[in-house]
């Protein structure tokens, strides 16, 4: 008689890392999904759904994200206050001038699991507009995107 076991992956390996991206010229929605990857932990061989198994990943740069076509003036990011009548509506150009982290955090966050688990992993999340931040003590390692380069269109 055989039994189904929930796997979970030895403590020792539960290190989290930090990991540091820059965000100049990258694609946001390709960017976001290579992003939630990695505070997911699907990137790593102990993966398990139910857990946090992820890395922490700091985002530099925010201000200088791509999209393509239209969606500079297209694309509309709403927020509501609660109130009758309280939709604010906004597009990404305006985003982008007043918060370019909340664009960032936004696509990543529509990645995550929709639960408590991605909501803890939506904290490991840390997105700064210029190329500073306060992390250093972490000592976070380059990891590198490939993604498609940001092109004038």
């Amino acid at each position: 008689m055989t039994t189904d076991k929930t796997y979970l992956p030895p403590q020792k390996t539960m290190e989290h890392d930090w990991y540091v991206i820059d965000a100049t010229n990258q694609r946001l929605g390709r960017l976001a999904s290579e992003i939630a990857m990695v505070l997911r932990g699907k990137n790593k061989p102990h993966y398990t759904p139910h857990m946090d198994t992820g890395d922490f990943v700091i985002v530099v740069n925010a201000e200088k994200i791509e999209v393509t076509g239209k969606k500079r003036t297209q694309k509309l990011y709403r927020r509501h206050s609660g109130r009758p009548g309280g939709m604010k509506t906004e597009t990404f150009d305006k985003l982008q001038q007043r918060l370019p982290e909340r664009i960032v955090e936004h696509a990543i966050k529509g990645m995550l699991p929709k639960n408590s688990l991605g909501r803890q992993l939506f904290t490991k999340l840390k997105v700064y507009a210029g190329p500073t931040h306060p992390h250093a003590a972490q000592q976070p390692k380059e990891l590198q995107i490939q993604t498609i380069p940001g092109v004038e269109n």
